[in-house]
């Protein structure tokens, strides 16, 4: 059996360094911190993209990010239990909108009862 080099082969073999990633990141205490994502199936993950254009097509214009190597996007995320790295995600779910608060509902003041009351048949009227 021949081997496929990598320019036909649709999947490499081989995984490689993605490069310079754009990562989405969110404010901190102590400056920017990656934003983690989770997988369909609920697994943590972190998430680069390769170029600004996808990131800002997948999170929007105003999701500030950083430039990382891919291998110090691992790093990072290792001390979190993250190991997986998702590069260039095509879908992310809507950040889910926020609650606003119940307003409470103030107290009606009770209604005294009506007096005793009574269970007489009405009288009848013969014409």
């Amino acid at each position: 059996m021949t081997e496929l080099l990598h320019g036909e082969d649709p999947e490499p073999a081989d995984r490689f360094p993605a490069g310079p990633l754009y990562v989405p990141v969110r404010p901190g205490p102590s400056g920017c911190a990656a934003r983690l994502f989770r997988t369909p199936l609920g697994d943590r993950t972190a998430v680069g993209f390769t170029s600004e254009r996808r990131l800002t097509a997948t999170l929007g214009p105003d999701q500030a990010w950083i430039r990382l190597a891919e291998p110090a996007l691992r790093a990072l995320t290792a001390p979190l239990g993250v190991t997986a790295v998702t590069v260039d995600p095509q879908f992310t779910a809507p950040a889910p909108a926020r609650v606003t608060p119940p307003t409470p509902i103030t107290p009606v003041a009770p209604v005294p009862p009506a007096g005793p009351v009574t269970h007489e048949m009405p009288a009848l009227w013969i014409a």
